[in-house]
């Protein structure tokens, strides 16, 4: 013998009301949405520049980080795909269109490089 399904229309059931609305659910996904948006915009680290950074000491602080992310978000919006940041102490090859760092070198390196495939710069002091 099979399941028998109910036979509701669509019409019956309750419609949905502000007040059916549960506080918390709202809060949570706000919030969810919230570190979603907050998420998107953090600039990745590829395993290669992590390496590249742990071989040569290379450290951001919490703020010059921000302002890196900060300027590669605008770069993005102004259309660059592939930018080179520079900061006083290294330049980093960053997939904009990707939110990925590809690779990381310290100034001195970076002197005496020359940097292809990129179409934007970014300088930070």
């Amino acid at each position: 013998m099979e399941p028998r399904i109910p036979t509701h229309s669509i019409h019956s059931l309750p419609k949905p009301t502000r007040k059916n609305v549960n506080p918390i659910q709202t809060t949570s996904f706000n919030q969810l949405l919230e570190r979603q948006i907050h998420n998107t915009n953090q600039l990745k680290v590829s395993k290669h520049a992590q390496h590249r950074m742990d071989m040569r000491g290379i450290e951001f602080s919490a703020e010059k980080w921000l302002t890196i992310q900060d300027k590669v978000k605008e770069a993005k919006q102004k259309g660059v795909k592939d930018s080179l940041v520079i900061t006083n102490n290294a330049a980093l090859i960053v997939s904009a269109q990707n939110d990925t760092v590809i690779t990381v070198l310290n100034r001195d390196e970076a002197q005496s490089q020359i940097f292809t495939n990129i179409n934007g710069t970014i300088l930070i002091d």
